[in-house]
């Protein structure tokens, strides 16, 4: 059972309308928030961040200054802010607005009206990324399982690396597209893939098809993660030899039970 639970959060709450902080404020304390704070725009919520970190930041993708998806990248590349959570909310659904937001790593991105049920939702999946339980291995300890992570994004490494680690994964390495991991599975020994699908140089598809065709770990089970929404190419891909393909933003219980499944 969870230590962490909802009523505990610090939610740091990012909307220029007045209303809206009202209406989502209402909400989240129905859920069961009962520490929030506010910020009007981007830069006012910086400095609070700075000041005192929140466990969880929800924010609109429209602010003053600054949208939603710059606000996250900059969160990302200042090392006090880089590890919070992020929650979108916002009715956007173009590729260059959301793109960079899934591959920051962010909990949730919800649909602008939401509903009760996917902020509940959302603030679940916030405890599972904060306080993820430890994977059941059976006779094995996750200490021990070696992972190769593949992606292009440092800030998508980032993310995933820390959820592994917090499930007790110490033996990460990483690489930044699929000629880098080709390499290190020829020279190492891997009991787990993770790797992005659009990737330069080499994409995870053309990875997939060399480890499960020419390379010597042609049985470790390799984890798709990707936002494509080719769903063709992705069924190609699944009859490939792919283990599990999930989309960003993942659940993070859900990326648990997954790899328990994987490794067992």
């Amino acid at each position: 059972m969870k230590s962490l639970q909802i009523s505990q959060l610090f939610v740091l709450l990012v909307e220029p309308s007045t209303t809206q902080q009202r209406i989502v404020s209402g909400w989240l304390n129905e859920l069961g928030v009962r520490q929030i704070a506010l910020a009007a725009d981007g830069e006012t919520a910086l400095e609070q961040m700075r000041g005192l970190p929140p466990d969880l930041v929800i924010s609109a993708m429209h602010l003053a200054g600054m949208t939603g998806t710059e606000l996250v990248q900059q969160m990302r590349n200042e090392p006090k802010l880089a590890d919070i959570a992020f929650m979108l909310v916002s009715s956007e659904t173009g590729y260059r607005y959301l793109e960079p937001l899934r591959q920051a790593g962010v909990i949730a991105i919800l649909p602008k009206p939401f509903t009760a049920s996917q902020l509940q939702q959302s603030l679940n999946s916030t405890l599972d990324f904060l306080e993820p339980e430890r994977l059941q291995l059976g006779t094995r300890t996750p200490d021990e399982v070696r992972v190769l992570l593949v992606d292009d994004m440092q800030t998508s490494r980032r993310f995933m690396r820390q959820v592994l680690e917090k499930m007790g994964i110490e033996l990460v390495r990483e690489a930044e597209n699929g000629v880098q991991a080709r390499s290190l599975v020829d020279q190492e020994y891997f009991d787990l893939i993770i790797t992005d699908y659009y990737m330069p140089e080499m994409d995870g598809g053309e990875l997939v098809d060399y480890i499960r065709n020419e390379s010597s770990q042609g049985a470790v089970p390799i984890l798709l993660v990707t936002s494509a929404s080719d769903r063709s190419r992705l069924a190609a891909l699944d009859q490939s030899g792919v283990t599990a393909i999930f989309d960003k933003p993942f659940d993070v219980d859900s990326l648990r039970r997954i790899v328990e499944q994987a490794l067992a």
